[in-house]
């Protein structure tokens, strides 16, 4: 059975709109394990964008209280790392970041060197560090890069779905993408290593990534959030109408 991990930082989205201080993300994680979810991922950007530096450990109290794990995204800056560090999350993921893009494009390119370097010294202080932490890298399952991750010394890689999860959405040929994560799936799990999926996932485009059985854990987000609107929206109107009968 493959893990499912929800990632909640579009409800830190949607409070940072306002600064209200709602919707509460503490609660969002507690709807999201009480109803099946394995993990609870979020991902504090540099740019603090949706998820702040307080979040990190008010989730993993969360997640400690139903004993599943936090899976922390993050960049290799040091300020994050040092909030890593600081919180022990059980799982963390390093992705690639840039103020400018929207969300995250792609996976690291550990094709460069410059890139290369960053990451095996961020992993090398997390080692030290918080050595009971597992770590993961965000990449495209692509051979050349798979390979570097199997030089750093990562327990799990997490493949970068979303040109998969767009080719499906716009009813495109998705078979040289399934052909390249069976590939991927391969090379990684000959070495031990976990392998996990992420990004643009929705529940049609998932179907056929649990038909291949390569994956070991899904982080789902985007879609969770917007559908839950759509899924919720109707009961929250009539508990508001009947406050205000005619």
């Amino acid at each position: 059975m493959a893990r499912l991990g929800i990632n909640i930082d579009h409800v830190a989205t949607l409070r940072q709109q306002r600064d209200e201080g709602y919707p509460s993300l503490a609660e969002a994680g507690r709807i999201c394990l009480e109803n099946g979810a394995d993990q609870i991922t979020i991902h504090l950007r540099e740019d603090r964008r949706h998820i702040q530096d307080t979040d990190v450990s008010t989730i993993k109290l969360v997640t400690q209280k139903f004993s599943k794990p936090l899976n922390l995204e993050m960049g290799c800056a040091s300020e994050i790392v040092d909030i890593a560090i600081e919180t022990k999350p059980d799982w963390i993921c390093l992705v690639p970041e840039k103020r400018e893009e929207k969300t995250t494009e792609g996976g690291l390119n550990l094709l460069d060197t410059h890139q290369l370097e960053k990451v095996a010294a961020t992993i090398k202080r997390l080692r030290e560090a918080i050595p009971e932490t597992k770590i993961s890298l965000f990449v495209e399952a692509r051979e050349e890069v798979l390979e570097k991750c199997i030089a750093l010394g990562c327990d799990a890689v997490e493949i970068h779905t979303g040109e998969y999860a767009r080719a499906y959405l716009e009813g495109n040929d998705i078979s040289k993408y399934l052909e390249q994560f069976a590939i991927g799936h391969s090379l990684i799990k000959a070495q031990n290593i976990g392998y996990h999926a992420g990004h643009g996932i929705t529940d049609k485009s998932l179907a056929p990534l649990v038909e291949q059985n390569l994956f070991e854990e899904y982080n789902i987000g985007h879609w969770v959030i917007c559908q839950s609107l759509f899924d919720s929206l109707g009961n929250v109107v009539k508990r508001l109408k009947e406050l205000t009968p005619n």
